[in-house]
C-alpha cells in the first residue's frame, strides 16, 4: 500500500512516540520506589539476591528505582539515550529474574522482557533526530 510504504520517512517521528510513552511510563513505575524512602529501596535492592548479590540492599534498591525514574526521562528526552537505555536494561532482567524466581513464570516475567528488548534495540537505533543527543 502506497500510504503505509510512504510512513517510512518519519521513522524519527516514531522514535520520538516511543522515546516520550516508554519513558513517561518508566518514570511512573519508578516514582513510587524512588520516594518509597531507605525502607522500600532495601526491599526493592534485596532483588540482587537472584544474581548473588546481598550486600547494601538500599543502594541497589535506590540505583533501580532511580533508573527506571531518571532514566525514563532520560530517555523520553533522549538525552545520555545509550547509557540510560543499558541500565535500564540491566533492571529489566533483574525484574524478570525476580517473578521466575517467585514462580511467576513467563507470563510474570514477560513484561519486564519486553522492556528490556524494546530497551536494548534503542541502544542500537538511537534517539533519533528529535532528541536531546542531537541537538
Amino acid at each position: 500500500m502506497a500510504i503505509l510504504d510512504s510512513l517510512g520517512k518519519y521513522r524519527n517521528t516514531g522514535l520520538l512516540i516511543m522515546r516520550i510513552g516508554l519513558g513517561a511510563m518508566f518514570m511512573v513505575h519508578g516514582f513510587p520506589k524512588i520516594s518509597g524512602g531507605v525502607e522500600g529501596w532495601t526491599g526493592l535492592g534485596g532483588s540482587m539476591k537472584v544474581i548473588g548479590i546481598d550486600f547494601l540492599p538500599a543502594f541497589w534498591g535506590f540505583m533501580a528505582a532511580a533508573t527506571e525514574t531518571f532514566g525514563g526521562f532520560f530517555l523520553l528526552l533522549g538525552l545520555f539515550f545509550r547509557p540510560a537505555n543499558i541500565l535500564l536494561v540491566f533492571t529489566m532482567i533483574i525484574a524478570a529474574l525476580v517473578h521466575f524466581g517467585k514462580g511467576d513464570g513467563l507470563s510474570g516475567a514477560s513484561h519486564a522482557i519486553e522492556l528490556g528488548i524494546v530497551c536494548f534495540a534503542l541502544i542500537f537505533i538511537g534517539p533519533g533526530k528529535y532528541s536531546v543527543d542531537k541537538k
